[in-house]
């Protein structure tokens, strides 16, 4: 089991800022997270990031109970 923390419009989404996933890895993971929040999660995550110990992570990236992993939806700003 994987603590996973979310941000923004994904903690609003699953309504809470952390959710527990069972997952060997990031693809897993957002697999998992796909058939449980369904379209709304494609669409967020589809330009999102996963952070796994502090560094982006791809679909392959192992992941396990000890590691910090962070959900972040895509970030708009400027002026």
């Amino acid at each position: 089991m994987v603590r996973v923390r979310l941000f923004a419009s994904l903690r609003e989404l699953a309504g809470g800022s952390e959710i527990d996933v069972e997952a060997t890895d990031v693809a897993g993971l957002l697999g998992s997270l796909s058939e449980r929040f369904g379209p709304p999660f494609d669409r967020i995550m589809v330009a999102g990031s996963v952070v796994v110990n502090g560094e982006r992570a791809g679909a392959d990236r192992r992941i396990g109970p000890n590691d910090q992993v962070a959900l972040l939806p895509p970030v708009s700003g400027g002026r």
